[in-house]
Order: C-alpha cells, then sequence, then structure tokens
C-alpha cells in the first residue's frame, strides 16, 4: 500500500506509464508488446518511449493476430519472463479465449503449482467517436467466471498505476481493464513504486441511505449522480471495486447493511455480468435476515450503435444512475435530474 507524501498530480495514462517503467527498470524480464504500443502516441501515452528507453526488444509492435500472441506471451512467462500484453480494445481479448482460458489460466492449476504465469493482459475499452459493435465492449465478467484469472478495473490514477505494479508482480495472469475516457483524468500519486492489492474496494463517497457501486469509468458518474440526489436529500455511499475478481464483496454488504439499498452500475450489459455477480452475492448475503432494495444499472440490451445521439442512450450517465437511485428509495416516483455530457466524454481528442 501507498500513503500519498507529496501533492503530486498526474494522469491515469501516465500512471500507467509510470508503473511500467519502474517495473521493467526492477525486473529486466518484464517487457510490453501489441499493436502500436512502440508509436509516437504510445497507447494514449502509457506506453510512450518504452522502445527508445529500453530497446525495440522490450517494447514492440506486433502482426494482427492476437490468438498467437498470447501464445508468446504463455511461453515467455513459463520461462521466466513477465510480459505484459496490450489491447487497443477488449474485445480483441475474445480472439484469445483458448489461449487465456484453456491455458494461462490453467497452467498452474494442472502442474501443482510447479509451472507460475505472470502475464498482464490490458484491455482497453472504448467509447465516443461512434465506435459501434465491434470496438465498444467489456468482456470481464466472462474472465471473472474462470478459476485462475484476475481481473482488475482501477478508476484512479492512484489505483492504476499501484494495480499496474501488483499485476505484473503476480504470478498468475491478470485481465487489467482500462476505460479509455480515465487516461486524462488526474489525481494524487506517489512517486515511489507501490501495490494496490487485489481483493480490496474503495468506498469513494460516504452515505446513509442508498449504496451505489460503479465499475471502472461509471464510477465517475455515480460520483455526479450523488452529488444531484443530495440536491432531494437522499445520501448516497459510492463504491469503487477497483478488483472483481478478487472481489471484496464484505465492503460492498457492509455498506448495504446500514442503506439497505444497492445499485450497481456496470460498463456493460447487465445480463450475466459483473452487476449481477454483485447483486446476487449481496441477496444471498441477506436473505432471511432483512429486506433489501436490489438493482444493476448498465449497457442497453443492444449492442453499441455508432451515432453520438443513440451511443449517449446507450450508456448509463450520471442522471439515469441518480433516477435509478431515486427509484429504489421512492418507487413509483417519477425524478430526473439534468442531463449533461461528462466532461472527459466533450473533451475526449483520441487519438482514435
Amino acid at each position: 500500500m501507498s500513503s500519498i507524501s507529496e501533492n503530486r498530480e498526474i494522469t491515469y495514462a501516465e500512471a500507467l506509464h509510470e508503473a511500467t517503467v519502474q517495473e521493467m527498470e526492477r525486473d529486466s524480464g518484464v517487457f510490453v508488446f501489441g499493436l502500436g504500443v512502440d508509436d509516437p502516441k504510445g497507447m494514449y501515452g502509457s506506453t510512450r518511449d518504452l522502445h527508445t528507453m529500453f530497446s525495440p526488444d522490450r517494447n514492440f509492435d506486433t502482426p494482427l493476430s492476437e490468438d498467437a500472441m498470447t501464445g508468446v506471451a504463455i511461453g515467455a512467462a513459463m520461462a521466466g519472463m513477465r510480459p505484459i500484453h496490450v489491447h487497443q480494445r477488449m474485445d480483441f481479448l475474445l480472439l484469445c479465449m483458448n489461449q487465456l482460458v484453456n491455458c494461462a489460466a490453467k497452467a498452474s492449476y494442472v502442474t501443482a503449482g510447479a509451472v507460475a504465469m505472470p502475464i498482464v493482459v490490458r484491455g482497453i475499452i472504448g467509447r465516443s467517436w461512434g465506435q459501434g459493435a465491434q470496438h465498444s465492449q467489456a468482456v470481464h465478467s466472462m474472465f471473472m467466471h474462470v478459476p485462475g484469472l484476475k481481473v482488475v478495473a482501477p478508476t484512479t490514477p492512484h489505483d492504476a498505476k499501484g494495480c499496474m505494479i501488483a499485476a505484473i508482480r503476480d504470478n498468475n495472469p491478470v485481465i487489467f481493464m482500462e476505460h479509455r475516457m480515465l487516461y486524462q483524468l488526474r489525481g494524487f500519486v506517489p512517486t515511489e513504486a507501490y501495490e494496490v492489492p487485489f481483493g480490496k474496494a474503495r468506498v469513494l463517497r460516504k452515505g446513509r441511505d442508498v449504496t451505489i457501486v460503479g465499475i471502472s469509468h461509471p464510477i465517475l458518474d455515480c460520483l455526479r449522480a450523488a452529488n444531484s440526489l443530495d440536491a432531494v436529500g437522499i445520501s448516497a455511499e459510492v463504491i469503487d471495486p477497483v478488483s472483481l475478481a478478487p472481489l471484496d464483496i464484505d465492503t460492498i454488504a457492509d455498506s448495504v447493511s446500514k442503506t439497505g439499498s444497492l445499485l450497481v452500475v456496470d460498463t456493460s450489459w447487465t445480463n450475466c455480468g459483473a452487476s449481477a455477480e454483485i447483486v446476487a452475492q449481496i441477496a444471498e448475503r441477506f436473505a432471511g435476515d432483512r429486506a433489501v432494495r436490489l438493482r444493476r444499472l448498465g449497457y442497453a440490451p443492444t449492442s453499441c450503435p455508432t451515432t453520438k445521439p443513440l451511443e449517449n442512450a446507450f450508456y448509463p450517465d450520471a442522471a439515469s444512475i441518480a433516477q435509478a437511485a431515486f427509484g429504489l428509495l421512492h418507487k413509483g416516483e417519477e425524478w430526473r435530474p439534468l442531463a449533461t455530457e461528462a466532461k472527459e466524454i466533450t473533451e475526449f481528442r483520441g487519438p482514435f
């Protein structure tokens, strides 16, 4: 764990870059590869100039062959190296499912722990500029289902750096989910290397009436929704899980025991998703003891549209989150705050 001992603010992308540089300096077995990791913009700045800092042998572009390149990562990990495989879109992980699920996740199990599999798989979630059906999916719940895989989705720059260092040092494959609307988010980040432990959620805002859990970028809208709810006398507690597998259900349950209401906002569909798992575990936890109000919120049940107005309707926003939380406490009553597009979305400039 870190202690913020300096008032230094950097972006989410800079935090990822700093974590990677520090681990590449510490361990010569760490290397980064993937489509575009050595281009001038370097994955939104997160891999910028690594090929000049550490040589092209440790940061290099790859062919458009995700399955084969995942095999390279698995072989390198078995040989004692620590690869970081970067995917420009999380959608592309679907091309690696056999390698990740049947090979990487099971290697330690089938060898009685004799083989470690220290792989970090970075999957970037797309949004804005009409990403459409093929470049917008967040498939983290598929990997949460698989024993042997760890899944993290840090939201703040502080947790991005700490989770990346922890993921690189972990001897298991880690799916590292990043939302591109977070890359320019600024926050306090210590200069020194530190780990953020997996399986520990963060309470970002205290409240007494409703618990709101946000996964990845939606946590920003959850915080905005909580501010809107203050205006109608509702005090919302906002929790960032940070780690999805392992999942810290205890922190969420402690909050729900106080508020009696839970809204989970995911950056994916609700059916069989992370939000469904969290709601199910809370329902089991309180079954027979007390009644709790439960609701999930996520993508509209369709593929992501390509036009901006339809895309805005496809994703939950601060207004729809606030309205859903209000509805949990005031069933049948109508209220919706003014909808405004999030600053990070209006100011997003690419690279694509």
